[in-house]
């Protein structure tokens, strides 16, 4: 796994921010139990990546989309958080806001 990956630091943010220990998000989300707490460490420490699957589980436990995983700014990251969130009206309204935004810069 590449040191620049966002993947470790956007994993152990989030399970902080749910308040799991290592152990109880790898329990949770299905790692055998005697590996659980020395996966997630691996994981977070950018030693190993979960494959997709895990990834997915991972996500779920957390309440986070899985692209927040990947988000390299901290903007980003946010941003996917809070559009989890947000009702599907104001979703649309903010995609066509940026859209026309986008045009208008053309």
């Amino acid at each position: 796994m590449s040191h620049d990956s966002p993947l470790p630091l956007r994993l152990k943010q989030a399970r902080e921010r749910k308040g799991l220990s290592q152990r109880r998000l790898g329990l949770e989300a299905g790692l055998d139990e005697f590996s659980a707490s020395p996966r997630i460490n691996h994981y977070e420490r950018g030693r190993h990546a979960p494959d997709y699957s895990t990834l997915t589980q991972l996500a779920r436990v957390l309440e986070v989309p899985v692209p927040f995983f990947f988000a390299e700014e901290e903007e980003m990251a946010d941003w996917l958080l809070l559009w989890r969130e947000v009702p599907q009206p104001v979703r649309q309204q903010t995609l066509e806001e940026l859209r026309a935004y986008r045009e208008q810069e053309d």
